[in-house]
């Protein structure tokens, strides 16, 4: 049996928590930045040597949730440290920060000081995401404003930094919230800021919806395999339809910076990107749920087909939902969300959106992406559209809007540059001389419409309507486990064959 490791923190021990804060500032800024890489899901390594090891481990050598967990710490700290190993020392100092910070609310009572302590772990934790993500970004715009020559050196974004923060942070305001417990057990909060599944790319888990989980959980046959299941089909997503549409949207992104696009190829590109990001996205979030369920974790849902969506609102609603609920809870509610009137709740909104687009990226691309989704969502709160639309037409007509406004949003979000994204916005809506259509859109047509319907099929419920209908019963459980199969063997086939395989969403 591996003991547990407990720290208190009494007067003396809040002395070595700020001493060992401020050694951990003077160790990020030292830190040397090299290039990034990251064991992904969708590579055989992981599928056929990672995976199973691990699992091998956890089930075969292990039988108390004490050393499981203890095993789950190691190989997610491994899992990290795969391509760069120096950067699992930036997450190291992230967990012992907020380790401090944690105690150090806990056993503070007068609410000034608690609050103090608070200011302290969003100065620290953004601190650390500013000083890798946003820098440069601002020294770039500060000599651009005020004609400088300030030098910042480049930094490589560490991959999944703007998601292990955010857990992390979630951590420290639940315990000065009192709605979660302070972990006394270090190596227990590491495992829940660095747990590998959802480590990189999401979803961003709460910590008040998964501290019980952590010491207390099982794992059934029935939950195991649809933890498999799940994890096929997020696979499938992924390397099937995400990696494929990348083929032409990049294709599209790199002919907008020359200008060289015609209508019906500006649209293509347009909707490949659509399907890309998020079968890209949900795809990891289902391999990411698939894989907690099989260590006996349950994770909330992220997505939840959000292209069936009736208007801009409801349409994140649907979109990374655990995203959406962080700003909500931690940002929106706190400044009085709806509550504070018309024209507060419309700052409010703003705020949040400028945020989320900050947290996307350092440009300005996705600044005004953030806040155009800002603006759109505050005229639908003051306006109380679409629920003022009785017509059933007048609904159509806005679910269309909702659409085009959303794929419009992608191509800023995706493009090269803003320039290269209006070029193309243009082109697509007859605001730029372009041909209607050229060679290239036949061929990419012939070439891969077959993604293109599958795409469009499984990014609406059907599928799941269909299965419904088929009578349960042993017949039905073979043919899923064939299909699951099936769909396995295809994805494992298209990752051999060298299929372009990248992740949207380790950028941030």
């Amino acid at each position: 049996m591996i003991a547990d490791v407990h720290v208190g923190c009494n007067d003396g021990e809040s002395l070595f928590c700020l001493t060992l804060l401020y050694k951990l500032a003077n160790v990020v800024r030292n830190i040397k930045h090299e290039r990034v890489k990251i064991m992904v899901f969708s590579s055989t390594i992981f599928l056929f040597i990672f995976l199973p090891v691990v699992l091998l481990g956890y089930y075969g050598l292990f039988r108390s949730i004490t050393a499981r967990n203890y095993l789950l710490l190691a190989v997610s700290l491994g899992f990290y440290a795969w391509g760069e190993p120096l950067y699992v020392f930036l997450m190291v100092i992230s967990i012992l920060g907020n380790f401090c910070f944690g105690l150090l609310i806990d056993r503070t009572e007068t609410v000034g000081k608690r609050r103090g302590w608070l200011v302290l772990t969003v100065c620290f934790n953004l601190g650390i995401l500013f000083y890798f993500k946003y820098l440069n970004f601002a020294v770039d715009n500060i000599n651009a404003l005020f004609g400088l020559q300030l030098y910042a050196k480049p930094q490589v974004l560490p991959i999944g930094i703007s998601f292990f923060t955010f857990q992390a942070m979630s951590y420290v305001f639940d315990v000065y919230r009192k709605t979660a417990k302070v972990q006394r057990n270090i190596l227990y909060l590491a495992l829940y800021i660095s747990f590998f599944p959802q480590l990189v790319a999401g979803p961003i888990v709460r910590y008040n919806s998964i501290e019980e989980q952590i010491v207390c959980r099982t794992v059934t046959a029935d939950k195991f395999q649809q933890g498999v299941f799940r994890f096929i089909q997020g696979f499938g997503k992924k390397v099937i339809l995400s990696n494929m549409m990348s083929i032409t949207a990049e294709r599209v992104f790199d002919l907008a910076v020359g200008g060289e696009l015609s209508v019906a190829m500006a649209w293509l590109g347009s909707v490949a990107y659509t399907f890309q990001i998020f079968f890209d996205f949900s795809g990891y979030s289902d391999m990411a749920i698939g894989l907690g369920r099989m260590f006996g974790f349950e994770f909330e849902e992220n997505f939840n087909y959000p292209y069936m969506t009736k208007s801009i609102s409801e349409f994140w609603n649907r979109w990374h939902i655990s995203l959406g609920h962080w700003f909500r809870d931690y940002v929106y509610f706190p400044l009085g969300g709806s509550r504070a009137g018309k024209w507060k709740t419309v700052r409010n909104l703003f705020v949040v959106w400028m945020l989320t687009g900050i947290w996307h990226g350092a440009a300005w691309q996705f600044v005004i992406w953030g806040l155009g989704y800002g603006l759109l969502i505050a005229l639908e709160k003051v306006t109380s559209i679409p629920k003022r639309l009785e017509s059933q037409w007048a609904a159509g007509l806005y679910r269309v809007f909702t659409l085009l406004v959303v794929n419009g949003f992608w191509v800023l979000f995706g493009a090269r540059n803003i320039h290269s994204a209006l070029y193309q916005l243009r082109v697509m809506f007859g605001l730029q001389s372009a041909a209607l259509t050229d060679a290239l859109t036949v061929f990419t047509l012939s070439e891969y419409w077959p993604y293109f319907l599958l795409a469009l099929f499984f990014s609406t419920p059907a599928m799941s309507a269909l299965t419904k209908r088929i009578p349960r019963g042993t017949l039905y459980g073979v043919g899923q486990a064939a299909v699951y199969l099936t769909v396995l063997l295809i994805a494992v086939s298209y990752l051999a064959m060298g299929v372009h395989n990248p992740f949207i969403y380790f950028n941030f």
